[in-house]
């Protein structure tokens, strides 16, 4: 299979790149690794040549283009079918691909007033009751996909998948912002923290020093 090249944007605020991202490294899947940093020059000169939507990831193969994570995940899964992309067990791969789908769709309010900005402490900041309600629905999903499905492992169905490079962003969210859940919540929490892909991705988020006015709500820029 010729080579794979993923467009990302910046690790410290992208949390759509995130995913791709986590989802190829943690699988073990080799890629080349392409950032185009979020208003800058590289951003305005590469984005409309590397990205069809004029947004990040992209997944490169060959002359072949694929954008948004969600796809990016079903055609790795095509491409590779022996990296698990999705649970083996139908069943539990129909509620993966739902699980996968609600998070790709929805949850605006958290993703609002709680952007992912991973090298960044913000407790108590940006909760509302319809963010406490993305919450408590998300809560509710990683209980019945952990409670039906999790046997073998300490994801959402047992070994990683595709829906947990899905949250994995929301489990960065929730540390940045101090965000209480379920003891079940903070182990899986834990779980994906501890996971190499997401530690290197978070590594190197928090060696970024770009700033991005509108993924730092609640704090002041730094002066120049």
């Amino acid at each position: 299979m010729e080579g794979l090249t993923l467009v990302i944007g910046n690790k410290n605020y992208s949390s759509w790149s995130m995913r791709a991202w986590v989802l190829l490294a943690q699988l073990g899947i080799a890629f080349e690794e392409r950032k185009l940093r979020f208003d800058s020059d590289e951003w305005d000169a590469g984005i409309g040549r590397l990205s069809p939507s004029g947004l990040v990831p992209v997944l490169w193969r060959g002359e072949q283009a694929v954008w948004d994570t969600l796809a990016i995940a079903e055609t790795v899964a095509e491409w590779l079918p022996d990296k698990g992309v999705w649970p083996g067990d139908p069943v539990a791969r129909a509620l993966a691909r739902s699980v996968s789908a609600e998070m790709h769709a929805g949850f605006r309010a958290l993703r609002q007033r709680m952007p992912m900005n991973i090298r960044a402490s913000h407790p108590g900041k940006g909760m509302t009751p319809e963010v406490r309600r993305d919450i408590d629905r998300i809560e509710q999903l990683w209980r019945e996909s952990r409670t039906r499905f999790g046997d073998g492992g300490d994801f959402l169905f047992g070994r990683f998948s595709a829906a947990d490079a899905m949250f994995a962003p929301v489990v960065m969210r929730f540390a940045t912002y101090g965000v209480s859940c379920s003891p079940l919540a903070r182990r899986y929490c834990e779980a994906v923290q501890a996971a190499p892909a997401v530690r290197a991705w978070c590594e190197a988020a928090r060696a970024e020093t770009e700033w991005v006015a509108e993924d730092e709500p609640y704090a002041e820029a730094p002066r120049p």
